[in-house]
């Protein structure tokens, strides 16, 4: 059974770092564009980051642009967003997914990706 497992969360200070990792089993990942969303306690699901099977298109939301670095290990199976300076918003379960639809839109939205992680969660303290 395909699933994905992620892994890394936990305290970080705003102003800190984290790497987050989205590791596979039962899957390679190589051609598929894999995507991070967060969700806030009280809010809807938020995309982050994705990334193409070969690591050459990458895509951000605006609000983490020049601090996350999304990035991936297709040897490993694994996917990785780097955190650097999460602000205290940015506490939030942290999923990661595969793109399941080939809509083409300009955000990261839940409904184009499927088979979810279980998430990890991370706390940005202040």
């Amino acid at each position: 059974q395909s699933q994905l497992v992620e892994s890394g969360g936990g305290l970080v200070q705003s102003g800190g770092s984290l790497r987050l990792s989205c590791a596979a089993t039962g899957i390679s990942i190589n051609h598929y564009t894999i995507g991070w969303f967060r969700q806030a306690p009280g809010k809807e699901r938020e995309g982050v980051a994705d990334i193409t099977g070969s690591g050459a298109d990458i895509k951000y939301v605006d609000s983490v642009k020049g601090r996350f670095t999304i990035s991936r290990d297709n040897a490993k199976r694994t996917v990785y967003l780097k955190m650097n300076d999460p602000k205290f918003g940015n506490t939030a379960v942290y999923y990661c997914a595969i793109r399941s639809s080939s809509r083409d839109r300009p955000d990261l939205r839940s409904d184009d990706f499927a088979s979810w992680g279980q998430g990890t969660l991370i706390t940005v303290s202040s």
